[in-house]
Order: C-alpha cells, then sequence, then structure tokens
C-alpha cells in the first residue's frame, strides 16, 4: 500500500462526511422560519459534493485496498469486523454498498425533484437514522484511534444538527 493511496482512501472518506455535515447544517430549518432558497442549494452543492467524496473513496478503497475484487473486500471487512467484535463476518461490506447507493439516490433526488424539501417526514428520519448509523460506526467505532474524536465530533454535530427541529413549534420534524 502507497502512502499515497492510504491517503487518497482514507482523505476522501473523511472529506465526505464533513460535506455531509455541513450540507445538514446548511439545509437546517432556522427557528420559525424556513430556510432560504440560498441555503438549501449550498446544502444541496455539499450533500452532492460529498457523495462524489464517498464514492471516489470507495474507488480508492477497492484500487488501493482489494485490488478491484469483492472477495478480498468481503474478507477484508470480516477481518476488521472479528477484531472488533469476535464476528467473522463479512456483511457490513453490503450494508456499505447501500450506504453508498442511498446516498447516491438522495442527491439525485435532490437536484430531480422540486418536492425533494417536501418528502414525507418519515423518509428523511430514515435517512438520517441510517447515515448516522455508518457515520458513527465508521468514523468512531472502526476508525483509529487518532480519528475517532473526529468522527465524534461529527456525529454529535448532526445530532445538534437535527435535534431542534424536533422540538419546535409548528416543526415537521424534519
Amino acid at each position: 500500500m502507497s502512502q499515497a493511496g492510504e491517503f487518497l482512501t482514507r482523505g476522501t472518506v473523511w472529506l465526505a462526511l464533513t460535506l455531509y455535515v455541513g450540507g445538514e447544517f446548511a439545509r437546517r430549518r432556522v427557528v420559525g422560519v424556513q430556510a432560504s432558497a440560498c441555503s438549501s442549494n449550498a446544502g444541496r452543492w455539499l450533500n452532492t459534493a460529498g457523495c462524489a467524496a464517498f464514492l471516489a473513496h470507495v474507488v480508492c478503497a477497492f484500487h488501493f485496498y482489494h485490488s478491484w475484487s469483492h472477495t478480498v473486500a468481503y474478507a477484508a471487512t470480516a477481518r476488521q469486523t472479528a477484531e472488533l467484535t469476535g464476528w467473522d463476518y463479512g456483511f457490513g461490506l453490503y450494508i456499505n454498498y447501500l450506504f453508498a447507493v442511498v446516498w447516491f439516490a438522495d442527491a439525485v433526488w435532490s437536484w430531480m425533484t422540486p418536492t425533494y424539501a417536501a418528502r414525507p417526514a418519515w423518509v428523511t428520519r430514515a435517512i438520517r437514522a441510517f447515515f448516522w448509523f455508518m457515520i458513527f460506526n465508521g468514523a468512531v467505532v472502526f476508525a483509529q484511534a487518532p480519528l475517532r474524536a473526529f468522527g465524534l465530533l461529527l456525529s454529535l454535530a448532526l445530532i445538534v444538527c437535527w435535534w431542534p427541529a424536533r422540538f419546535r413549534p409548528g416543526s415537521s420534524m424534519r
């Protein structure tokens, strides 16, 4: 593994997560009023850039770590899971594939339809819960010790970003 390959693989995922959190803050509703179109548009751009960075991370991981082999990636995921939990199970790789598909679909949806902001609250909450779960596991649970603190900061930032909307009068709980 080259240092450049490791830097690109790790750097793209941390960039992706940071952009996602920034996008969520940009899209956040201001107390009592809906966020401006400008902040909503900035959030969409940040989210899309984060998605692109995450897809670049997947490409880098498969290129630099797994030699473009799903079997090797599955075995590596199983090994990492076993080291942390004792379960020699690589199913987390499929969850990562799902994460990439959901993020891509969400980013495309945000650009393709004007009803994106008016989607059902349960859809928004389900996507956010899934993203938070993935970010927390990838950036805190499975991260190397020096970066765990940053992962925890990102995870907590999302909670701070999303939490107030649940308790504002007239909020749709998005």
